[in-house]
């Protein structure tokens, strides 16, 4: 399938997804994106083990989004249109502490984003 025909799904990058290094690694190519909010949660620090991880983007501490349900608590990030194997691999890249859930954004836009698996 032709690239420019590929569907487009959005992604709600608000951490290390929006590092050169690992848009690099884990979809072939830099992206371009629109700055957003995500709105209800929070950053807390994330210990990362994956050896492949840290290496990717040369942290060993992420932030992971926390859902507090508080329309006031908010994420700025940027959303990217991916295709649907690049949302293959970005599930590949996160660490098992995370999912991914779609959610509505500030903008009213309806993306995925990665949140913490346990907290919130």
């Amino acid at each position: 399938m032709n690239a420019e025909f590929e569907p487009s799904v959005p992604l709600f990058a608000y951490g290390t997804l929006q590092l050169p290094s690992v848009q690099l690694a884990t979809f072939g190519r830099l992206l371009e994106g629109q700055d957003d909010v995500l709105p209800g949660f929070i950053l807390a620090p994330l210990e990362i083990e994956d050896r492949q991880v840290i290496a990717t983007s040369g942290l060993a501490v992420h932030q992971m989004a926390c859902a507090t349900g508080d329309p006031a608590d908010r994420i700025p990030g940027v959303v990217f249109a991916i295709t649907p194997n690049q949302l293959t691999a970005a599930d590949a890249y996160e660490v098992d502490d995370m999912k991914r859930i779609e959610v509505t954004l500030a903008s009213g836009k309806r993306a995925f984003v990665y949140v913490s698996a346990t907290r919130g």
